[in-house]
């Protein structure tokens, strides 16, 4: 039998972590940890009928209130409860009754906060956050790459607005804080249209500078540790250049954020616009795409599915992966500090990919033996060749932040894992993955 206990989740430190977030710079940024939980492992509470579409008595909600008591902890008032019909393979959706309760503040402390990209995968569980702490927050995407449904347990708030909108194009708006995420991230997204990345790098970053500029927000771009390219340097610290191939195949984006920085600080030494830069390292959780090429959400929907896990080159590259929460501690943080320089946001905890492969599966049966799905095989691990201009060492310098915003990262990457495992496995239950 299944266990049904609540899941508790332990730091480096082997403390539980209940909530998520600082108080510091001035802005508060704690909330529960099972409250975020609640959306984005049950955003939309789907229970499965066993019959047709004409009864309801057919429900049978027990396998997937299994799935999910451990994390949601008597938050499941705030969701809907659509149905799904596995004959047909199709899905009532519902409205929310009622949405998250969220923190009250007075009008001298609620920001307008706009976040570009804010239905993507990192963009969406900023927005949950944000939206949590009490303050107005816009959504810009135009959904190349993210999705509604990241987002849509918050529409119809009155805290909240989700609009379509390419960044390329200008955005005029009144806001506070602008946190600029908009960018196709993973390769096979970010290689289809090469050209339009750049241009979403360059041209989005100079729309939302001059909004930045007209508004007197401050303005925080995400960009990445593919600036430092393959490095020849390790670990890596901010003031390393880089060693970027600047005509490969991942050079659109690898140069499209080199320029989207240099237009940041042209922005602040020419216009006195307040400006922070994150540097983010490879980063995973709930709500990534299973299918965008992205090593973690790989490894564990190949292993949910029974298949073998791939790896590509030998299995010797090294990756630091952070959790979700950590990074968007660290992007808050970041916002709310006085620290205008780049700062590299990750963790510096280092795999062998081949050891990655090796942890993932390890969870996923860990997982399924503890929910009594036995996997009717061992999957294995097989080896394919390296893509081109893939990094061989990646791993943040993380002195910067822990010395100017006292932040580092608290989740295990093997508690992590575990979350995200039971994510696409609930996914999967649903007949949504």
């Amino acid at each position: 039998m299944p266990s049904t206990s609540a899941v508790k989740v332990l730091d480096k430190n082997g403390q539980e972590i209940t909530s998520v977030g600082f108080d510091r710079f001035g802005f508060n940024s704690e909330v529960p940890i099972d409250a975020l939980r609640s959306l984005y492992l049950r955003s939309h509470y789907v229970v499965t009928s066993t019959s047709d579409k004409t009864s309801e008595d057919s429900l049978n909600p027990d396998s997937e209130e299994l799935q999910h008591a451990k994390f949601t902890k008597g938050l499941s008032a705030y969701q809907s409860k659509s149905i799904f019909y596995p004959t047909d393979n199709s899905i009532s959706y519902t409205t929310l009754a009622r949405f998250p309760p969220v923190k009250l503040l007075a009008p001298s402390q609620r920001k307008r906060i706009l976040v570009t990209g804010g239905a993507g995968f990192v963009g969406s569980h900023l927005v949950d956050r944000l939206m949590l702490l009490g303050h107005d927050v816009t959504v810009l995407d135009n959904f190349f790459t993210g999705s509604r449904t990241t987002v849509s347990h918050w529409v119809g708030h009155p805290n909240f607005e989700l609009v379509r909108h390419d960044v390329v194009e200008p955005f005029m708006i009144e806001c506070d804080q602008i946190y600029h995420l908009a960018c196709p991230a993973s390769p096979p997204h970010y290689q289809f249209n090469p050209v339009k990345t750049v241009k979403t790098s360059f041209m989005g970053t100079l729309n939302m500078l001059g909004l930045a500029k007209r508004t007197k927000a401050r303005f925080l771009i995400s960009s990445t540790s593919e600036v430092y390219g393959d490095p020849e340097v390790h670990p890596q610290p901010e003031d390393y250049w880089g060693h970027v191939n600047p005509i490969g195949d991942r050079a659109c984006y690898d140069e499209g954020k080199r320029v989207a920085e240099t237009l940041t600080y042209g922005y602040q030494r020419q216009d006195g616009v307040d400006v922070r830069v994150a540097r983010i390292f490879n980063t995973y959780g709930p709500r990534m795409n299973p299918y965008d090429g992205r090593v973690v959400s790989n490894f564990i929907v190949q292993a949910l599915k029974g298949d073998d896990l791939t790896v590509y080159g030998d299995g010797t590259q090294t990756r630091s992966f952070q959790y979700i929460h950590d990074l968007v501690d660290g992007l808050i943080c970041l916002m709310n500090s006085d620290e205008s320089r780049p700062v590299n946001i990750g963790n510096g905890d280092e795999f062998t990919i081949g050891e990655f492969a090796e942890l993932v599966r390890e969870i996923v049966e860990k997982v399924q033996s503890e929910d009594g799905d036995k996997p009717s095989r061992r999957v294995q691990i097989i080896y394919k060749a390296l893509p081109n201009d893939d990094p061989q060492k990646r791993r943040p310098d993380t002195s910067r932040a822990k010395e100017s915003l006292k932040w580092q990262p608290r989740w295990t990457v093997r508690m992590g894992l575990e979350e995200m495992v039971r994510y696409y496995k609930a996914k999967m239950a649903e007949g949504s993955l």
